[in-house]
């Protein structure tokens, strides 16, 4: 079956689930939870995303947060990966973390916002970690609650547009509730977009039109996106092959090499140089890799198909 496909947007909000393969842990310690918030930082300075709420279950993590370009499944790509390739290396594990395709749900931001921020703010009490979300640390609510760190990561002068907030009226907005019992009852249309029947309509047309003009390849999409390191760790998740690995590749694991050389000239705008200096190849040894694959994709049709998959897997 096809994937189905994403609203690419600016100015949107989402809420999006990542969950954990097979529905495993993807926090071990402590140091993991940093770690994602650290990237989560990361990513918000790099793609400009506005954040509005998050939670960092032990097996899946709940995000809010509005684009300001058309690029969720760049950020999407960006938290995770980045983040794989961390507890991969520091408890010694491969292969993918996160399970296949994260979820994301379009939202009307005028009449849902301010309820999904409550709904991800209580799922810790809903699955019985905690009594209230102030025992919870490894969420947003203290931000909302508490005084502000002096760099939050919560965008709040845009939430602020949104929402009539104060410290004391939140939390006794959430604390409250009886919520059918912390659940959020509202069912997205489609399964993607949560709103009113004007918002749903609208949602739609934009997609349908996003699929109709399809005015630029994959490849070129990828390239105004992606960089050399973003196709380093995706290959690597792919294949189930340590990102590390692949700078000193020596035996059969050469050819991964050359190969993810090649994309990475592909799919990015970086310069043979640029590519040396970090799999530590002279310029020549690094046109040399590239140019052994663009022979065999112009020689061997089950290449051709190969490079496609690739690809292809590539787009969240």
């Amino acid at each position: 079956m096809a994937r189905p496909y994403r609203l690419q947007a600016e100015d949107t909000l989402y809420h999006i689930i990542s969950r954990g393969n097979d529905r495993k842990k993807i926090f071990l310690k402590e140091r993991d939870y940093l770690k994602f918030l650290e990237n989560l930082e990361i990513a918000r300075d790099r793609y400009a995303f506005h954040l509005y709420a998050y939670v960092l279950m032990t097996n899946h993590v709940h995000l809010l947060l509005e684009t300001t370009a058309p690029n969720i499944s760049q950020i999407m790509q960006n938290i995770n990966s980045s983040y794989t390739t961390y507890f991969n290396i520091k408890h010694k594990k491969s292969g993918h973390l996160f399970q296949g395709r994260y979820k994301s749900i379009v939202v009307d931001k005028d009449a849902y916002l301010l309820e999904l921020t409550r709904y991800i703010h209580l799922n810790p009490v809903r699955a019985k970690m905690v009594r209230s979300p102030s025992d919870y640390p490894w969420s947003s609510w203290s931000e909302y609650i508490a005084k502000r760190p002096k760099k939050p990561l919560i965008s709040w002068g845009k939430l602020t547009r949104y929402i009539k907030y104060s410290p004391v009226g939140y939390k006794r907005f959430v604390l409250d509730s009886d919520y059918d019992h912390y659940s959020f009852s509202q069912k997205p249309y489609a399964g993607f977009i949560l709103g009113q029947a004007r918002f749903i309509k609208d949602t739609l047309n934009i997609l349908k039109d996003q699929i109709q003009s399809n005015e630029t390849s994959f490849a070129k999409e990828l390239s105004s996106h992606y960089t050399m390191h973003d196709v380093i760790e995706l290959y690597g998740q792919n294949h189930n092959i340590d990102p590390q690995n692949l700078f000193h590749a020596k035996g059969k694991r050469s050819f991964d090499k050359k190969l993810v050389i090649y994309l990475i000239k592909r799919l990015t705008s970086h310069t043979n140089a640029d590519i040396g200096k970090e799999f530590n190849l002279s310029f020549s040894a690094v046109s040399k890799a590239s140019k052994s694959i663009e022979s065999l994709v112009a020689q061997n049709k089950k290449m051709r198909t190969r490079i496609s998959r690739i690809v292809s897997s590539f787009k969240v």
